[in-house]
């Protein structure tokens, strides 16, 4: 995958790069959890859910609804454009009548 001699479209990051320290929500959940006595050895895995690059919940709701809006737009108005400019659509659909 990748193909015509470029290298992989994405890179996985490291597991070891995510860490618990530095993101608040996780530190105060691991405090909870070492207040029961447990520890929870896969909290690691959700660090990455908190990285800035990733975004808030909203955030990213947002982007997975509206990514394409813009482009979607502006290729309506240009189809629109179009369309006008050619004279099509003149007629409303009132074929000999």
């Amino acid at each position: 995958m990748g193909g015509h001699g470029h290298g992989p479209p994405y890179t996985i990051p490291d597991y070891k790069s995510f860490v618990v320290k530095g993101v608040p929500q996780l530190e105060e959940l691991e405090q909870a959890l070492a207040k029961k006595g447990l520890k929870d050895p896969w909290i690691r895995n959700e660090a990455w859910r908190y990285h800035p690059g990733f975004g808030s919940k909203s955030k990213r709701a947002f982007k997975f609804f509206f990514r394409g809006l813009p482009i979607g737009v502006a290729l309506t108005a240009i189809t629109v454009g179009v369309e006008m400019a050619l004279g099509g659509g003149d007629d409303h659909g009132h074929h000999g009548h």
